[in-house]
């Protein structure tokens, strides 16, 4: 078994020498919540709260192709899509080669989700700021994870930031366990949660162990290039010192237009998407313009940029040349026309472009 009753898996798992588990890795779709029905909730009720089931009694869903940006919601009575599940545990802004990592460790051993708190900005006062993955664009990237991860795509699972930022360890891991019926977590050897970060990796398994959970230690992956810079905060000046692949490197590597460092972190090319009017783009000759406000992420720093691609689209990419200025992004190709500014449901009003820096 996985896991159930009171007893717990704890390991220490080095991502450079993967071992070989002695359980049973099982492969499933994906579970989205999307849309709810009464047949879906009479599986998911299969499921117990307390204890996890073997994976062969994990329900599959249907598996929704909506192109909406929500996730899975909690079903009624507690019970949620991730019961059963492994969950990745930490910041997923960037979806990095870390956060991958966190993905590919769960999906060694179960069904692989990745666990989301929304809203910690505005809850800690942070200043706004754009994110590096778009959220519409999530979806896509996780999917990109599929290969990594035994053709299973992970699903990301959101929770509010506000619902458990007073919760103390135990009392995060009890909402794991006994809300979310989660059936293993993984985390980094650097993961810090609970109430101001009191709770580290160590206690997550002492306490993993005391609520019947699977807990997966993992080495943190490691930046290569070992760049130096300063970090937006102590923890994260910490976080740089330690040396490993970060959101935070990933940023840095934005505002200095090093998008190669930023394709090494990521794992892959890093993707800009503008959701913008079909009046507000501009075409002369090769160059298509569109501003700035109309992005959904973090660009790179004014500059040129080669051997880029545009998405329109399910459209073929088509290689261009970007340049990126404080008010405006333009697109020089020689394709031009074979671009068609038409979304997938036919409208001309709003659509989505990509533009991969690679």
């Amino acid at each position: 078994m996985l896991c159930g009753g009171s007893r717990a898996s704890v390991h220490l798992w080095d991502h450079r020498h993967p071992p070989t588990l002695g359980a049973k890795v099982f492969r499933q779709s994906p579970f989205v919540l999307r849309p709810y029905s009464a047949k879906l909730q009479k599986r998911m009720n299969s499921l117990s709260r307390s204890h996890c089931k073997n994976p062969e009694t994990i329900p599959v869903p249907h598996d929704c192709s909506s192109q909406g940006d929500d996730a899975p919601e909690l079903l009624i009575d507690g019970l949620s899509p991730v019961a059963g599940g492994i969950v990745a545990l930490g910041k997923f802004d960037a979806l990095h080669i870390g956060h991958r990592e966190l993905a590919i460790q769960a999906a060694r051993v179960g069904t692989p989700y990745l666990l989301s708190f929304v809203g910690m900005a505005e809850v800690l006062g942070w200043k706004p700021r754009a994110p590096i993955v778009a959220k519409c664009d999530r979806k896509r990237v996780l999917s990109s994870w599929a290969s990594y991860c035994g053709n299973i795509a992970p699903v990301e699972f959101e929770i509010e930031f506000a619902s458990v930022r007073h919760l103390n360890p135990q009392q995060f891991v009890e909402k794991l366990s006994r809300e979310l019926g989660v059936c293993g977590v993984v985390a980094g050897e650097n993961y810090r949660f609970g109430y101001r970060a009191s709770g580290d990796a160590s206690e997550l398994v002492r306490l993993c162990k005391e609520y019947g959970i699977s807990a997966y230690i993992i080495n943190s992956v490691m930046d290569k290039n070992q760049v130096s810079g300063n970090a937006d905060s102590e923890e994260d000046s910490k976080s740089k010192e330690r040396g490993q692949v970060s959101s935070t490197r990933v940023r840095q590597a934005l505002a200095a237009g090093d998008v190669r460092y930023v394709t090494e972190l990521l794992g892959r090319p890093h993707r800009v998407i503008s959701r913008v009017r079909t009046q507000d783009i501009t075409i002369k000759g090769g160059r298509i313009s569109i501003q700035t406000s109309s992005l959904l992420n973090l660009p790179p720093e004014n500059g040129v940029y080669k051997a880029c691609s545009l998405i329109v689209g399910d459209a073929h990419p088509i290689s261009c040349k970007v340049f990126v200025d404080t008010l405006n992004l333009h697109i020089e190709t020689e394709d031009v026309e074979e671009v068609r500014f038409r979304n997938s449901y036919g409208s001309q009003e709003f659509l989505l472009l990509g533009i991969e820096f690679d």
